[in-house]
């Protein structure tokens, strides 16, 4: 009998086309988000199963799924899965830590840019009809000789680097790991403790992972420290902002503007996660700047990035050892950067 897949998606038909040629596939063709007992009902007996940023595997899901051999996600940061319970149950966990990278740092200078100068306010006023010619108004703040602080230089925050160093804006980061080869990163760049970035910066763009340590990294606390008049971009997970912080730090001006493309709801691993987007810094259209989670929302990306979540699930089902693996079923998880 062929090994069994499920699929908690929708994805390209190349994909169901390749893992067909082994497999028998179970695909999702909702473009609703599947519950998660919808989903435990579909891979119960499962050998393997994709999930994706929206889904959740725990200890529980797992003591369920006897069968499986491998979780592969479609993704890079995996804190709503349980690792530690797939290694101990002999289950492959994978990932995909490089083709996300490029898009989403594409996308921060997109919220950026489109935060700073009003981009978003500008076109919702050329919408109204009232629009006669210029008038000296919506007036910005330009990129060229301002300070750009990085919260996390990890791959992420250096490809963000890069791509901003050509707006000539000085950059300095806060990172556990200095940067020691500057091939793919601006020269100059300095590491700093996060207050110094955060009170140094016209910008801030936050890049890190969500672990215990940067959870609520962005709070009171921190936005007391931050320049004011600073613009916010969150990049990473939306837990690592205190969104009713950001609120406060908007409501009173020490945030001229807030960009997102992650938010507190979806971080599914935690019980007391909010069930929204805060209404209060949804209705503050003018000095936010929201995306729906669209890091990666590139097409012929998104096709890779599933591809290789497929080649993982073959080559599990290979007797191998996936590429994208970050534990090892013997009972030793591996090495694994903490940066995203």
């Amino acid at each position: 009998m062929k090994p069994k897949v499920v699929i908690t998606q929708p994805v390209h038909r190349e994909i169901i086309e390749l893992l067909g040629q082994q497999c028998e596939v179970i695909p999702s063709s909702s473009l609703v988000t599947l519950g998660s007992d919808e989903i435990l009902r579909r891979a119960k007996n499962a050998d393997g199963i994709m999930v994706f940023m929206s889904d959740r595997v725990d200890d529980s899901f797992l003591q369920l799924c006897p069968n499986l051999k491998i979780v592969a996600a479609a993704l890079k940061g995996y804190d709503n899965f349980d690792v530690e319970s797939c290694t101990r149950r002999g289950v492959w966990f994978t990932t995909i830590p490089d083709l996300l990278t490029i898009p989403t740092a594409e996308l921060a200078v997109g919220l950026l840019i489109g935060l700073s100068r009003n981009i978003s306010e500008g076109d919702r006023f050329m919408r109204t009809g009232r629009f006669n010619g210029w008038r000296p108004k919506l007036y910005g703040k330009g990129l060229s000789g301002s300070h750009l602080g990085i919260v996390g230089m990890g791959a992420l925050g250096q490809a963000i680097a890069k791509r901003l160093s050509i707006f000539d804006m000085s950059i300095s980061y806060t990172d556990p790991v200095p940067v020691t080869d500057q091939k793919e990163v601006p020269w100059g760049m300095n590491l700093c403790p996060l207050d110094l970035v955060l009170s140094q910066s016209d910008f801030v763009i936050l890049a890190v992972p969500l672990t215990c340590a940067t959870f609520h990294l962005i709070d009171h606390g921190a936005l007391e420290k931050i320049k004011k008049g600073a613009f916010l971009v969150n990049m990473c997970r939306g837990s690592v902002v205190d969104e009713n912080a950001v609120i406060s730090a908007l409501s009173s001006g020490k945030l001229a503007g807030y960009a997102a493309d992650v938010f507190e709801t979806e971080d599914w691993a935690k019980p007391d996660r909010p069930q929204n987007v805060p209404d209060a810094l949804i209705r503050m259209t003018s000095a936010t700047l929201f995306t729906p989670h669209l890091g990666s929302a590139v097409d012929h990306v998104r096709l890779e990035i599933e591809m290789e979540a497929a080649r993982n699930i073959l080559q599990a089902f290979q007797g191998k050892r996936p590429t994208g693996a970050i534990n090892d079923i013997a009972g030793r998880q591996v090495g694994h950067s903490n940066h995203i």
